[in-house]
């Protein structure tokens, strides 16, 4: 008879325990990657015995020296702030934004509270009508007041992420057309290369007009001034996805095409299952560029059409004069840098679930 050794066993379970304890670490380090947090992988890999030294030279790359970078970079600020003037005085240094930050917050709540008593004021008025009899004069009366920042925030978000699907529409299609036929291409490309350098502060004297004079009014499903924003985000973002949609539909292996001529497939067929799998990561790719390109665009567009949004926000301060200004003009310009961030790491997030791209 043959005894088995405990010591033996224990061990292979805690080996058997230390390698599912890493395949779940390398399986999350896919998402801590889509997020920007690279850095979590090392600390855990660190936490479960795994080459501490190794750990801590990755956990020094991706955490301590971006941390670093960033503290030299406020302590170049602090300094160099006090001794810049401006025609409202010294630039404000971090201590003075982040406290412009802490107020567009407190205000941004105070309006929420503001706003909620007014609804529940009218909703109030409206039911005393509705009890006495008097259904015919209930109003709904829409708040009149300044927008909060938040609020101009998602006002931004909404606008530029309607004018992204809207590019998304229009060039995806193109550029399969354009990649799938040496016909269509030579047809798209010379528009591609004529409208693809032109500005925005040019396409939207063009859009305002042409808006101003089909949509007349502000009632409906969108204000006039967020049509306005949302075509020039429209018209300077869609050429990226449709330039890398091209290329990635023209790389296919020509082998899977003579494939799908062998199996005589259909077109949409051809398209759904062969070319828009072979050219996702390139298509992806594209997408990435346009939000962010349609980000810039659309800040640009609030600012010189004077439409809701953060780029009105800036416009507004910058006119204001006042002596916080600059530092609300600043936590605007940190707010804009971190949204562009999160809406790439959004976009990426998606890239990773359709397809096999490792790019970052």
């Amino acid at each position: 008879m043959t005894t088995v050794d405990p010591n033996f066993t224990a061990g292979a379970e805690r080996e058997a325990r230390r390698a599912r304890l890493f395949t779940r670490i390398n399986t999350a380090d896919k998402w801590l990657g889509v997020l920007g947090l690279a850095w979590v992988t090392p600390i855990l890999k660190a936490a479960a015995g795994d080459s501490p030294r190794a750990q801590v030279k990755e956990i020094w790359r991706l955490l301590v020296v971006p941390l670093l970078a960033i503290a030299a970079f406020l302590l170049l600020w602090a300094t160099l702030a006090p001794k810049v003037q401006t025609s409202l005085g010294a630039v404000p240094g971090p201590a003075q934004v982040w406290e412009e930050t802490v107020n567009l917050h407190q205000d941004a709540v105070a309006k929420a509270v503001k706003q909620e008593k007014f609804e529940q004021m009218v909703a109030t008025r409206n039911q005393k009508l509705i009890d006495a009899g008097r259904a015919d004069e209930v109003k709904d009366i829409a708040y009149t007041g300044a927008p909060s920042y938040y609020q101009q925030i998602w006002t931004s978000i909404q606008t530029v992420f309607f004018g992204f699907l809207v590019a998304t529409a229009v060039a995806v299609p193109l550029g399969i057309a354009a990649g799938l036929s040496p016909t269509a291409n030579a047809a798209i490309n010379p528009l591609v290369q004529i409208f693809k350098p032109v500005s925005p502060l040019a396409w939207l004297p063009i859009v305002t007009m042409i808006v101003s004079a089909v949509y007349a009014t502000n009632d409906g499903l969108f204000s006039k001034s967020f049509l306005i924003s949302a075509i020039t985000v429209t018209l300077c973002s869609l050429w990226p996805t449709l330039i890398n949609t091209a290329l990635g539909v023209a790389s296919i292996d020509k082998d899977l095409v003579n494939v799908s001529k062998v199996l005589k497939m259909t077109t949409w067929t051809k398209i759904t299952k062969l070319v828009l799998p072979s050219a996702l990561p390139l298509i992806f790719t594209g997408l990435r560029l346009s939000l962010g390109v349609g980000w810039m665009v659309l800040i640009a567009a609030e600012m010189l059409a004077q439409n809701p949004g953060l780029g009105k926000f800036v416009w507004d301060e910058f006119q204001n004069g006042s002596s916080s200004s600059l530092a609300k003009i600043m936590v605007a310009v940190f707010t804009i840098g971190i949204i562009g961030f999160l809406l790439d790491r959004v976009m990426y997030a998606l890239q990773s679930l359709f397809t096999f791209s490792n790019n970052r």
